[in-house]
């Protein structure tokens, strides 16, 4: 009996010295020198035109309470990833402020086809949101610093009567607005200047010189007053606060050089009063043809 046990112990350790000799020269199979069952991935810079209803949100900027525009797109775009996923916007936008085509940008080792980002988001998205187009972009691509431009639209109903199917896109005013005064009133503000009297004292700029582009103020359609207005940036509510002050002018109430006036007091107490949220939209930001992106958010 004891032979029998001795014989069946040296064939129990013969087997498993063969499996170990097995494993070293077979180091593909699973075992001590087995591969890894994962592989690490390349960084992957993915760009998105978003848009967006702003009605119903906090602002864009993630937040700890409420809703905002980046807490909805993070998430959507998180359970595309099966993992955590963060972007940057090219310009962000206040509660009730709405977005055509606002630019973000994320960083991910996960592949997915770029119409995957865009529908697999969209089908988590609130409807006041949408993914537009997704585009692979350059390591070096920022959605924020790469933008060389930004434009904004502001819509003023202008009649005696509220709006009902626009009211969450526009403002409105029932005293008749001279749009040409307004237009004259506006040129005072192209070029670089310090921009101080249209800026919120909660504005977290390091300094308040800005450089404005174009700004045109026109009747559109018979009944609304548009304020097109592009710059390289813009300070917090400055785009709302030189809507405030070119009412003043419409209505009559100050002179078209009034303006001129007020930029270079630096004063915001002497400016008009922040137009409401409703009426603003972010139409895009402009970058480099060279980045890639598509046509409307590419410098001509």
């Amino acid at each position: 009996v004891q032979a029998a046990r001795r014989s069946q112990r040296t064939a129990c350790a013969g087997s498993i010295g063969r499996r170990l000799r097995c494993r070293r020269k077979c180091p593909d199979r699973r075992g001590y020198n087995a591969a890894p069952r994962f592989r690490l991935e390349p960084r992957l810079r993915i760009a998105l035109g978003v848009e967006y209803d702003g009605t119903d949100f906090l602002g864009w900027q993630r937040l700890p309470h409420g809703a905002t525009v980046q807490g909805a797109l993070e998430a959507a775009l998180s359970f595309v990833a099966a993992a955590p996923i963060e972007v940057v916007c090219a310009g962000r936008t206040d509660a009730g402020v709405h977005a055509r085509c606002q630019v973000v940008h994320f960083d991910t080792t996960v592949h997915r086809p770029l119409r995957g980002w865009q529908l697999g988001a969209n089908s988590r998205l609130p409807r006041s949101v949408c993914v537009r187009w997704a585009q692979e972009v350059a390591a070096d691509f920022h959605a924020r610093f790469g933008a060389r431009a930004r434009r904004y639209r502001y819509r003023i109903l202008n009649r005696p009567a509220r709006a009902a199917l626009d009211a969450r896109y526009v403002a409105w005013e029932r005293v008749p607005l001279d749009a040409r005064a307004m237009h004259q009133a506006a040129q005072f503000l192209c070029g670089e200047h310090d921009f101080s009297a249209f800026r919120t004292v909660a504005c977290q700029a390091r300094h308040p010189f800005r450089c404005i582009h174009d700004i045109q103020v026109q009747v559109d359609g018979g009944e609304e007053v548009v304020v097109e207005v592009q710059a390289n940036a813009f300070l917090h509510h400055m785009v709302r606060n030189i809507v405030g002050s070119l009412l003043l002018v419409g209505r009559g109430e100050r002179p078209s050089g009034w303006i001129a006036d007020i930029l270079a007091s630096r004063d915001r107490s002497l400016a008009g009063p922040t137009a409401p949220a409703s009426g603003l939209t972010f139409l895009r930001p402009l970058y480099p043809r060279d980045c890639g992106l598509p046509e409307e958010v590419s410098l001509a």
